[in-house]
This record gives C-alpha cells, sequence and structure tokens, in this order.
C-alpha cells in the first residue's frame, strides 16, 4: 500500500502541469529551467541576449587602468556577477592588485546583497546598500550627500544607465562607466525567433524575463520581424510577462504591457508566483460529475493531467466561454486553428477531443445545433442556460 501511495504522489500533477513558459535568460537559465520543470511545466527556451567575454572587452580594460591611474572617490556596484567578472579580468590583466587597491580606498556602494557578497569574496567592505535594491535609491543618497566635483565609477550591468548618469553628471560629478559586461543579440536567432512565433500565436502561456536587456532585445526582434503589435496583444490576452523585479519590467512597460513581479526579486518567487498566476486564471468546472480544469495545452480531469491535441484545446476554450450552452457547429469551426469551411472538421476534432478526455460525456451533442458542455445540473443557473 506504502509503495502505491508513493506511486500516486510520483504521478500527482505540479501547479504548472499542462502549461508552457518561455525563458529569455541567458545565464541561470539552467536552474530556472529546472524550477518550472519540477512544477511539471513545459518550457521552451530562447536566449534573447549573449554576453560579451570580459577578457575580450577593450572598453574595461580602458576604464580599469584610469581607475588605476586615476583614483575614484566613490564606485557604485551593481551586480555580483559583473563584479566579480571585473575583478577577475583585472586579475587576467595583471592589474588585479591595482584595482584593488583603489577600491579599497573608495567608498564602495552596492546595489544589493548579490553584490554585497561578491564585494566581501573579494576581501572589499562596502560602505552602504540599499534594502530595496533599487538604483534610484542609490542615486536619491548620493544626490542627498552631494557628488559635485567627486570622481564616481559606475559599474554598469550589461546596458547603460543613462538616468542614473546623466543625474550625476547634472549635480557635479565626473562619472566613469565601467561597462563590465555587454549584453548583445544571440549569435542564433533561429530559438528567439520560434519563442517569437510561439507568444505571438499564444501558444505559451507565460514568458519569463530575468533582466530589462531581454526583454528589450526581445521586443526589438518582434519590431524587426514586424510582429510587435501581434506579441503586444498576446501580452494584453493571455500570455503573462513574469518579471523578476521592477527594473526588468521597465522595457515591456514602456510598451504598455502589464507584468507580474515576486516581492522579492529572486529566480524561486519568480516561479512561486507562476504557480499562483497561472492556475487562477483558468477555468475549473464542473461537467458530468468531474471537475474540468482547463489549461494550456492540456486540461486537469479530476486532478489526472489529460494532454489534449491543439484543435481539441481550441474547442473546449470555446465550449467553456459559455459554460452549459450550447454553441453552433459554424462557431466551433471559426475557434478551430487554420480550419477551412467544413463542419466535419469540427466532427473529426471534437472525437480527438473526447478520446483525449478519456470521459465521452462531458461533452453532449445536441442534435441539428452544436455541442455543449455538460454543467453539473446544480450549476447550470449559475452559468445560465438558453
Amino acid at each position: 500500500m506504502h509503495d502505491e501511495q508513493q506511486a500516486a504522489g510520483r504521478l500527482e500533477p505540479g501547479p504548472l502541469a499542462g502549461f508552457t513558459v518561455g525563458v529569455t535568460a541567458a545565464r541561470r537559465a539552467d536552474e530556472l529551467i529546472a524550477l518550472l520543470q519540477r512544477r511539471g511545466a513545459d518550457v521552451v527556451h530562447a536566449p534573447a541576449l549573449r554576453i560579451v567575454p570580459l577578457a575580450d572587452d577593450s572598453e574595461l580594460l580602458a576604464a580599469t587602468k584610469e581607475i588605476i591611474d586615476r583614483a575614484p572617490d566613490v564606485v557604485v556596484a551593481t551586480t555580483a556577477i559583473g563584479f566579480r567578472g571585473w575583478v577577475e579580468a583585472a586579475e587576467g590583466w595583471g592589474l588585479g592588485d591595482g584595482l584593488l587597491d583603489r577600491l579599497r580606498r573608495a567608498e564602495l556602494l552596492a546595489r544589493g546583497p548579490k553584490v554585497k557578497g561578491a564585494i566581501r569574496a573579494a576581501g572589499l567592505t562596502e560602505e552602504w546598500s540599499p534594502s530595496s535594491e533599487s538604483m534610484a535609491e542609490v542615486l536619491d543618497r548620493m544626490l542627498v550627500q552631494g557628488v559635485d566635483g567627486r570622481r564616481v565609477a559606475v559599474q554598469l550591468h550589461g546596458e547603460p544607465l543613462p538616468g542614473f548618469v546623466e543625474s550625476l553628471r547634472a549635480a557635479g560629478a565626473e562619472v566613469v562607466p565601467v561597462p563590465v559586461y555587454r549584453w548583445m543579440p544571440p549569435q542564433d536567432l533561429g530559438p528567439l525567433d520560434r519563442l517569437l512565433d510561439a507568444a505571438a500565436s499564444r501558444g505559451l502561456d507565460a514568458v519569463t524575463f530575468t533582466s530589462a536587456p531581454a526583454a528589450a532585445s526581445l521586443l526589438a526582434r518582434a519590431e524587426e520581424r514586424g510582429m510587435l503589435p501581434r506579441l503586444l496583444q498576446s501580452f494584453a490576452h493571455g500570455v503573462v510577462a513574469a518579471c523578476v523585479g521592477p527594473v526588468t519590467a521597465v522595457p515591456l512597460q514602456a510598451r504598455g504591457v502589464d507584468t507580474v513581479q515576486p516581492e522579492r526579486f529572486r529566480l524561486g518567487p519568480l516561479v512561486q508566483l507562476l504557480c499562483r498566476e497561472l492556475p487562477s486564471r483558468t477555468p475549473s468546472l464542473p461537467v458530468a460529475g468531474h471537475r474540468l480544469e482547463i489549461r494550456g495545452h492540456a486540461v486537469l480531469l479530476d486532478g489526472e493531467l489529460r494532454p489534449v491535441p491543439p484543435a481539441g484545446m481550441a474547442l473546449l476554450r470555446a465550449l467553456a466561454r459559455r459554460p452549459g450552452w450550447v454553441v453552433s457547429r459554424a462557431e466551433l469551426l471559426r475557434a478551430l486553428p487554420g480550419a477551412g469551411t467544413d463542419e466535419h472538421a469540427v466532427e473529426t476534432a471534437m472525437a480527438r477531443l473526447r478520446t483525449a478526455l478519456g470521459t465521452p460525456k462531458l461533452i453532449q451533442t445536441v442534435v441539428k445545433r452544436g455541442y455543449r458542455l455538460a454543467l453539473d445540473p446544480e450549476t447550470e443557473g449559475k452559468y445560465g442556460e438558453e
């Protein structure tokens, strides 16, 4: 019996079972994908960016030499991977000791706890770090304390920080940008284009973003291909744009995309948010004595996952929009992806749908009229009937 219970436990669908999630991350993608798959999601991965190797970046070398030659008063560290990479690259160039000496003498500000960890791992100590992990709070503190005449080095995190840098310069600071790593478009655009196609056709239930440059890159590629309006429509009608934090969400929000974000800006909370968000958006209906929950590419029938072909999912969603009501064959034909004018296509797709569900009585045939979900009698009053 215990073995049977264990086997049953293994078959228990996760909170993301039946959903397909797009992942745009370049780094730490494996970790995010594993978290999603562990909770049952199907994942489509397409890095929206690639990172230029630090040791090959002449701009970083020039900035490092400039900082060693003329010591900064303040250094702002924005990302842990960037700060570690900077120190490692300097060591590779034979400039490690000189850089650490300059950083040790400067007022060192860290954007968040991960950066603090990287700073301390290098044998340094930060002067201050905001609890919000916000660059805006870092800027406010610096402006309040005054930066006029001070030399400030700012470690960029993959994209320029024009508002931040310009505000410091307007307040009288001499700013030295440190481009620790740079985002570039992926060398192979095929996976990104496939993810875009899936998102624009609503074949994805959510797309995750872990950096602002990745969000900007996805939007830029959609614009290049002439499909930005379709992508924005998908985000407005069902595809969830899930961002790890408010900074990541900025490029999307600038295009009018509503985003969801966890309270803590980490991968784990991002996945937990999707585990709540996606199931809450799916209809769960009492049908023919069963509990039917319609998900992205599958249904949960009494808690058991049943994969359904795309045509069947299209029919099921059309029926679920008016549960208990008769939906005509003509209307169902319009709902079928790529359907022509032959209503026989509806009958074929319906037969396959019933087979996939394994419980034919869930959907009733109403002779000469169409089909309906066999809503339980006690709930029909709630949803209405013709």
